[in-house]
Formats: C-alpha cells, structure tokens, sequence
C-alpha cells in the first residue's frame, strides 16, 4: 500500500508562488502516473497536472505556463511548483498515482492512491 502526504499549502497574495510536495511512503510503483487535482469549496475536482515514470508532464489548460510538476525518484517526493497565483487556484490540492492516466483527469475517477490534500488560498 502506498501512502501520499501532501504539504506546502499556504494563504498568498495573487502572482505570487508556493511549491507542493508529496511524500510517497510504503511500496512505490515507479511505473505510475502521478499528478495533482485540486477541488474548490462548491466546484467539481477539477485535474491539475500529471507526470509519468519518465517525466513527461500534461497540464490543465487553466495552469500551463504557471504550474510546473516534477518528482524525485530517490527521495520518492512530488512536486507541484505553483507560480503567478491566482485567486481561482483558491482550492484544496492532493495528490494521486494511478496506472491509468485518465483517471488523474476524470473528475468522476476515483485514483487508485490519493493523499489528504494541502490548502492553498490565493487572495486578491
């Protein structure tokens, strides 16, 4: 069973950044896609970006360009670099592994593995 914690939320001020870790524990499957989605007090969860084993990255529309998602394989961390915030990122983030990349996307999918989230508050 793999265990994901998320961590690096915060409350900033619009354009600026925060850097979102996940630490991955108990048996990793390096051969997963990782990625983050994100759900907003009354919005549908909503995928953010993904990453596969060998570090091809996919980005929602809304965040390409500010968002950058990397891992460290040795350490078993995940990364979702946030910059030129905006208010609308306002949301709870988590982070997720799962062998089909679709489910990462899906709102309606459920990940096979998924942390708790970490907040993130984005004032204007």
């Amino acid at each position: 069973q793999v265990q994901l914690v998320e961590s690096g939320g915060g409350s900033v001020q619009a354009g600026g950044s925060l850097r979102l870790s996940c630490a991955a524990s108990g048996y990793t499957y390096t051969n997963y896609y990782m990625g983050w989605f994100r759900q907003a007090s009354g919005k549908e969860r909503e995928g953010v970006a993904a990453i596969d084993s060998d570090g091809s990255a996919s980005y929602a529309d809304s965040v390409k360009g500010r968002f950058t998602i990397s891992k460290d394989n040795a350490k078993n961390i995940l990364y979702l670099q946030m910059n030129s915030l905006k208010p609308e990122d306002t949301a709870m983030y988590h982070c997720a592994s799962d062998p089909r990349l679709w489910a990462l996307w899906d709102p309606d999918a459920l990940p096979q593995f998924w942390g708790q989230g970490t907040q993130v508050t984005v004032s204007s």
